[in-house]
């Protein structure tokens, strides 16, 4: 029968990983692995109509008249960023410290509040130059992609939010560390997604790749 484990006085840590210390903290992490893997099949098809539908701009816009370097350079600085500083978050967990944990979280969310309102700004710019939803097959494809990762962003800025909240109250747990870790794992998944992002729609539309 598997013990719980507990906080030991060396170095105040975990006596096993924290998220994978219990039965139910291995096994959330394999779901979520799981989940991840439908995640990817559903960005994959979006990738795969944003490829289809770039061309078809019907006299709007094209990529390489609207993207510029700047602001994407912006965003993808301070999302990349962010999933460093999640990884010393994790890292701060692992060694019993709940200050550091928060800490890194908190600059986290901040960087990723940072990523949204650069996006917000784009889209906006982008409204004005005549680019919106409807303009054409490819900005409706760029939006849909864009976006969703966007909302993604959005959603994994609230969870770790009230994450930090949890921790305030009960601090690192057996229960608590496998839902830091696993939102750890979707924030570097959406980080990843976005590379691909940068590379195949604002990149390679800068560059005029076709």
């Amino acid at each position: 029968m598997e013990t719980q484990p507990r906080l030991v006085n060396a170095g105040d840590r975990l006596e096993l990983g924290p998220e994978t210390a219990t039965l139910e903290g291995k096994n959330k992490v394999l779901g979520f692995w799981v989940f991840l893997g439908g995640e990817c099949a559903l960005f994959a098809s979006l990738f795969a109509t944003y490829l289809t539908l770039r061309g078809h701009t019907l006299n709007g816009p094209t990529a390489h008249e609207l993207f510029h370097l700047p602001i994407i350079g912006l965003a993808t600085i301070l999302l990349l960023t962010s999933s460093l500083t999640g990884v010393l978050g994790i890292n701060a967990m692992h060694r019993g410290n709940l200050r550091s944990l928060l800490r890194w979280l908190g600059v986290t969310v901040l960087l990723g509040l940072g990523f949204l309102a650069v996006q917000v700004v784009e889209f906006i710019t982008y409204a004005g130059e005549g680019f919106g939803f409807g303009t054409s097959a490819f900005s409706s494809a760029f939006f849909t992609l864009v976006g969703f990762h966007g909302g993604h962003v959005a959603f994994g800025v609230i969870w770790i939010s009230i994450l930090m909240l949890q921790l305030r109250r009960s601090g690192i747990t057996p229960r608590k560390a496998p839902k830091v870790f696993i939102a750890s794992l979707y924030w570097h998944f959406v980080d990843v997604v976005w590379v691909f992002i940068f590379t195949v729609v604002y990149l390679m539309g800068i560059l005029g790749i076709s």
